[in-house]
């Protein structure tokens, strides 16, 4: 079998040539490639950061990474984290060769990517109806052998369109695409709401010329990721529903072992423990590579164990009135769509509120900043981070950097 991904093409991005287009990274770097900055380790604020600047910390990744793959092995579960929250094929190569069995993905633009990159394994963990995106999966199908795609379905009609693009797409006897009937719930997202419409469903894929039926799929915090004991429980009961919905649909599938997937970054632990065992079970989770300061270490089963491993810095730009600071960074440059930045070292100050490049620091009794000071800020919800840094240095234990990670968005 061919490896999961081209080790040749994620090492080629080392050739890129670091301009203008990297926001936060020295001007003295401009003109030498991502390898030569590798190989110089240099220090990334002696060389001339600019702030604001996105971070990864390698220690912090590595052990995030060990961490995981123990979890998955123990609990007999598999993983094939969410490629969105980084979008990066080098951190994708890290979880591969850390036991990941595939990468899940949202879109077919995002497939894409990571198809440039010689990814062998993909679930898309979304419906596809849009005949372009189907044409463009049928022809990757015939073009490798190798190539391994699911994605949900949730409808009869959903069922037919996509027979009906794919037909379109395929000529004689061609490999199928493989397709989950995805569970859903009330209030939540997509998925079947009635385990009628997932028998409907199941039989519809299954009796389809141009679909696979491979098991069942759903996502359990599509209402939220509230951990207290009613949201548990009622997680704990929808996950009970795909087991039972899983067992319907099993007569029906035509892969040698039935697959149902689900988990997200905060309900995992129940994932496995409602769903292990009976089939080959996947998870999907995807912050866990880099934890948070925020979402994720309030909710994470594994939140006394993982680090986090993504920051920003920024600078002090003003403090225009008693107790308060404005710095340079703003929405443009980190999350804000669960909490606002937590600012390192500095435990009674709190971030209110980001303009688009300025971030408002509300000093607390006892901190102290100057004009001109750098500041370490903890993030919550690393996939809106990254979307907004092309390359971010990953810096080892003394702040150098050992490495450039891109990222494609």
């Amino acid at each position: 079998m061919t490896a999961p991904f081209s080790a040749a093409a994620v090492t080629a991005l080392g050739d890129e040539r670091i301009d203008w287009r990297y926001k936060g990274l020295p001007a003295s770097w401009w003109g030498a490639t991502v390898a030569e900055i590798r190989g110089r380790r240099p220090d990334l604020f002696a060389d001339g950061a600019t702030g604001p600047v996105c971070v990864l910390d390698e220690s912090a990744l590595a052990h995030n990474l060990a961490t995981m793959a123990s979890w998955c092995a123990e609990h007999a579960v598999e993983l094939a984290p969410h490629g969105k929250t980084h979008m990066s094929p080098q951190l994708l190569a890290r979880q591969f060769e850390a036991g990941a069995c595939a990468v899940t993905v949202a879109t077919v633009s995002q497939v894409r990517v990571f198809r440039a990159f010689g990814v062998r394994d993909v679930i898309i963990a979304n419906e596809v109806v849009d005949e372009a995106g189907l044409r463009w999966l049928a022809a990757e199908l015939d073009a490798d052998p190798d190539f391994t795609v699911t994605c949900w379905v949730d409808s009869v009609a959903g069922v037919q369109r996509m027979t009906s693009a794919l037909s379109g797409a395929w000529s004689g006897e061609q490999r199928p695409l493989d397709v989950c009937v995805e569970i859903g719930e009330p209030g939540g997202r997509t998925g079947c709401r009635e385990l009628d419409t997932v028998d409907e469903v199941a039989r519809a894929a299954a009796a389809s010329p141009r679909l696979r039926l491979v098991g069942v799929a759903g996502y359990e915090a599509s209402r939220g990721h509230d951990i207290g004991p009613d949201r548990v429980a009622q997680v704990h009961g929808y996950l009970r529903r795909m087991r039972d919905a899983a067992r319907r649909v099993a007569p029906l599938v035509e892969a040698d072992r039935a697959v149902v997937t689900a988990g997200g970054s905060t309900y995992f632990d129940l994932v496995a423990e409602e769903l292990a065992g009976e089939w080959r079970t996947i998870l999907r989770s995807g912050c866990y590579l880099t934890h948070d300061d925020g979402l994720y270490r309030r909710t994470s089963p594994l939140r006394a164990t993982l680090r986090p491993a993504l920051t920003v810095w920024a600078q002090v730009m003003s403090q225009p009135e008693p107790g308060l600071a404005l710095l340079t960074m703003g929405r443009r440059d980190v999350s804000f769509d669960q909490d606002l930045p937590v600012p390192y070292r500095l435990p009674g100050s709190r971030v209110t509120k980001l303009n688009d490049q300025h971030a408002y620091l509300r000093l607390g009794d006892g901190d102290r900043v100057t004009v001109g000071d750098w500041v370490r800020f903890g993030i919550s919800h690393p996939c809106t981070v990254f979307d907004k840094w092309p390359m971010i240095p990953l810096l080892d234990e003394s702040g150098r950097v050992v490495d450039l990670i891109r990222t494609f968005f």
